[in-house]
């Protein structure tokens, strides 16, 4: 069973996981790229996300975008809960409604207040999923991530019609109207698309009608992240998925991942992870032994 590291640096990845934690109070925010979802079997969690508290009930799918600081500040009565999370490239790619995708990206939580059949379905649902990435992740991978869009094409259906968000979602809503967020949006999807080609800021500036020069700001003031920051981050993890899972040559994932170069690959996977691409796929086959 795992729980926060505090020592794990900022904005490490997880990558796919589907894994049951033990909750401890976490003395300070953790920040990853990936969609977060938790799942309780009892009790309740307590996050303070953006400012606000946040509370997760038992029994209720919730998720946010990990990217924005998270801290479980107090729980009752749970002895363990799910947690999964997905590389955020993946989840914009799955087709999910753009307004459930943006009020991810603004930091709000979603969760979904379910009946007592589906709960019972969600509860069997996440222990399957569990059980089957612990015993054979390479087998059931692809099976367990369909499952998991079609879960959450339910819940965007079911959002839609009766949205539950966060407390700070008045302000966040109000926000989502505003031009600029939604060509934000845009260009973090069209990334997300696209990061594997040569990209360049002014492709992505053109795909939303802006000079790169601004198109670049306003990305930066609304997700606090640079779009060359943003790209990087999606190929570092494409090809961490490709060296855990393939027995490709370096080079060959760097260029597969959208990198021009081995050196600027190298360079870049070191800095986004603290690891060498070899060192990282040494380690992470020696933890699975």
């Amino acid at each position: 069973m795992r729980h926060f590291d505090t020592q794990r640096p900022e904005f490490a990845p997880y990558g796919f996981t589907c894994e049951l934690w033990e909750p401890v109070p976490m003395p300070r925010p953790d920040r990853h790229d990936e969609i977060e979802i938790n799942f309780l079997d009892s009790g309740s969690l307590t996050y303070l996300i953006g400012g606000n508290r946040v509370t997760v009930e038992a029994r209720s799918l919730t998720l946010f975008w990990a990217a924005v600081p998270h801290q479980i500040v107090e729980f009752r009565d749970v002895t363990h809960y799910y947690v999964i999370t997905i590389p955020f490239g993946w989840f914009l790619q799955w087709g999910l409604p753009e307004s459930l995708q943006t009020q991810l990206i603004v930091g709000s939580i979603l969760s979904e207040n379910s009946d007592e059949k589906t709960s019972a379905r969600d509860s069997s649902l996440f222990e399957q999923w569990h059980d089957d990435l612990l015993k054979s992740p390479d087998e059931f991978r692809d099976i367990v991530l369909l499952e998991l869009k079609a879960r959450l094409l339910r819940l965007a259906r079911s959002h839609l019609k009766n949205p539950v968000t966060s407390p700070g979602d008045r302000d966040a809503n109000a926000n989502q109207s505003s031009p600029n967020l939604a060509k934000a949006e845009v260009m973090a999807c069209y990334i997300a698309r696209n990061f594997k080609s040569r990209l360049q800021i002014k492709e992505i500036a053109d795909c939303v009608d802006l000079h790169p020069d601004y198109a670049s700001t306003l990305f930066r003031k609304t997700f606090g992240a640079t779009l060359n920051g943003l790209i990087t981050r999606h190929r570092v993890a494409e090809a961490q998925r490709l060296l855990v899972s393939s027995n490709d040559q370096i080079i060959d994932i760097a260029f597969a991942a959208g990198f021009d170069s081995l050196s600027r690959f190298n360079r870049a996977f070191k800095e986004t992870t603290g690891m060498t691409p070899r060192g990282f796929r040494k380690e992470c086959r020696f933890n699975h032994r």
